[in-house]
């Protein structure tokens, strides 16, 4: 976690009511899950324990996010913005649920499903959201999807098709082809996933390792 201390709060420009709008960031794919305002009180306390706090202007009270549900948040990393006058947290949610409706992100809905009772997935980066697709065959196959034929038949052409890519992509940057080094690559990627959803594997926990090594 950032260590932020008092003199970085006073240097935050908030509102009349001493408030600031947060955005609530997932540290590892990048999905918003929420807004919600901050002041100095809950800026102090958050920093204090790790977890982060917000106020509720509702009851106008210091808010502990998850203090009831369990699903509470670790702050990782704290960004504001050009004017300092709004801020984002870095954040892991605890039980992958941030929104009070049960949805992984409050903002679960568009213009296109305003009155929808389901929710949409948060916008995330193109490989997660990848996984989230080769896990949505999985759950619900659909006929001639080359997805579902990769996982039916299982390791023997899974494991084959990552070493027929793997060469493909060796042999296009021995040629320098930039186009198609990026094609063999993006090929690569998809059917390392199908292997890791054929085995149980979480895109999230490859996310997680590459994160903790780069610390």
């Amino acid at each position: 976690m950032t260590k932020l201390n008092q003199d970085f709060i006073e240097k935050l420009r908030f509102n009349e009511k001493g408030l600031i709008p947060v955005i609530a960031q997932d540290w590892l794919d990048g999905a918003i899950l929420m807004m919600a305002w901050a002041n100095k009180l809950s800026l102090e306390e958050t920093l204090k324990t790790g977890e982060v706090h917000y106020w509720s202007r509702s009851r106008e009270k210091l808010w502990h996010k998850g203090e009831t549900s369990g699903h509470t948040q670790i702050l990782k990393e704290v960004r504001f913005d050009c004017d300092s006058d709004a801020m984002v947290f870095l954040i892991e949610q605890v039980g992958s649920i941030s929104c009070h409706k049960g949805a992984r992100s409050c903002f679960f809905k568009d213009s296109k499903n305003q009155n929808s009772e389901s929710f949409l997935l948060p916008f995330t980066d193109a490989c997660s959201e990848l996984f989230e697709t080769i896990k949505n065959r999985s759950l619900n196959p659909r006929s001639g999807s080359y997805t579902n034929s990769l996982l039916e038949e299982g390791d023997n052409k899974i494991l084959k098709k990552i070493g027929e890519e793997g060469a493909e992509f060796v042999m296009a940057c021995k040629d320098k082809e930039v186009e198609a080094i990026s094609n063999e690559a993006a090929d690569l990627i998809f059917h390392l996933q199908v292997a890791l959803k054929y085995h149980n594997v979480e895109w999230r926990d490859v996310l997680e390792v590459l994160a903790n090594r780069r610390k």
